[in-house]
C-alpha cells in the first residue's frame, strides 16, 4: 500500500468518460507527495447523468475536490451550488472545490492559458485577441477578465456559431471595456484584417493536432510579424505546422503544452491552498513545453 495514505488521506477524483487514458491522478499524486500534503486523487469513469449522484457521494465522502472532463462539464455547472465568474460566463465546470460541504464550481482552462502567457512575459491587459475555433470561450473570458481590450472569435458557421455570439454577448455585458466580435473562420479576408489588428493569435481548433500535423486555419503567411505573439492550445505535436510558419516569418510563439501544466497549477491552488511544485511536474510530465 502506498505509505503516505493513511486514516486522515482526503480524497480527490477526476469526473468524465472515458478516463482511462488520463494523466491527472499521476500528475497530482506526484504534486501531494512532493508538497508534502495528505490527498490521494484517483478517476472514476462517469457519465453525464450520473453526476448529480457523484456529487452527491463527494459531499457523503467529504471529498476535497474533483476535476470535470467531457462529458460532464456543463452539467456540473448547473448542479454545483456556486460558481466562480469564469464558469459563469463559460457554462462549464471543470474543477469543483468543496467547501464543508458547498460545492464550487471553476474553469481553470483559461486561467492556465493566461498564465502560460505571462510565463512567456506577455501581459493581457491591455492586448487584442484573435482566437480560433469553439474551443475558444474559456480563452476569451479568462483574456477578458484579465484586461484584455478586444477579442476577435473566430469558428465556422456551424451549430457552435450561434453559441460563440452568445458568448461575446455575456462577456461584453460582465466587462464592458472588453469589445468581443464573432466572425466566420472560412472568411480569410476578415480573419486577416483581425489578425492585423492583434496582439495575439491563439488557435482553439484541433487543427494542427496528431495525426494531422499538416492542418492549420492560416493559410496568408504575411499575417504573421514580428510583433505578434501566436499561440496554440494543441500539445501534440508541442510546435503545431502553425507555430512552425509563424516562427519561420518572425512571430513569437507559445506552444499548448504550458497550458496544461498551469492550468494543473491553478486547481492545485483551488485545492489546497499552495503552490504546485511546477518545475518538477513540467520536467516529469510535460519536459518539453513548445515555447520559443
Amino acid at each position: 500500500m502506498e505509505a503516505r495514505i493513511d486514516g486522515h488521506t482526503t480524497m480527490l477524483g477526476l469526473f468524465g468518460s472515458p478516463v482511462g487514458h488520463s494523466g491527472s491522478p499521476a500528475m497530482y499524486n506526484y504534486s501531494f507527495e512532493k508538497a508534502g500534503i495528505n490527498d490521494a486523487y484517483l478517476a472514476f469513469d462517469i457519465q453525464a447523468d450520473e453526476m448529480a449522484s457523484a456529487l452527491t457521494k463527494m459531499r457523503v465522502l467529504n471529498m476535497r475536490g474533483a476535476n470535470v472532463t467531457m462529458p460532464c462539464k456543463k452539467v456540473a455547472a448547473e448542479l454545483v451550488d456556486e460558481l466562480s465568474p469564469a464558469a459563469e460566463l463559460i457554462g462549464a465546470v471543470n474543477t469543483i472545490v468543496n467547501n464543508d460541504g458547498v460545492l464550487v464550481g471553476h474553469n481553470t482552462d483559461g486561467a492556465g492559458y493566461v498564465e502560460n502567457l505571462r510565463q512567456h512575459g506577455v501581459d493581457p491587459q491591455g492586448k487584442r485577441l484573435t482566437v480560433l475555433g469553439a474551443a475558444a470561450t474559456e480563452i476569451a473570458v479568462q483574456m477578458a477578465l484579465d484586461g484584455a481590450q478586444a477579442i476577435h472569435i473566430f469558428n465556422p458557421k456551424d451549430s457552435f456559431y450561434q453559441n460563440a455570439e452568445l458568448t461575446a454577448q455575456k462577456i461584453m455585458d460582465k466587462v464592458p471595456a472588453c469589445q468581443v466580435t464573432v466572425g466566420d473562420i472560412n472568411d480569410q479576408e476578415v480573419l486577416t484584417q483581425a489578425i492585423a489588428q492583434s496582439d495575439i493569435l491563439a488557435n482553439a481548433t484541433k487543427a494542427g493536432m496528431a495525426p494531422n500535423v499538416e492542418q492549420t486555419n492560416i493559410k496568408d503567411m504575411t499575417v504573421f510579424r514580428s510583433d505578434l505573439v501566436v499561440t496554440d492550445t494543441v500539445y501534440n505535436p508541442a510546435t503545431t505546422k502553425m507555430l512552425a510558419d509563424a516562427a519561420e516569418h518572425g512571430s513569437k510563439t507559445i506552444g499548448g503544452k504550458g497550458m496544461l501544466v498551469w492550468q494543473g497549477a491553478a486547481t492545485f491552488k483551488l485545492y489546497t491552498g499552495q503552490e504546485m511544485p511546477v518545475e518538477e511536474v513540467t520536467q516529469r510530465f510535460f519536459s518539453d513545453d513548445g515555447g520559443r
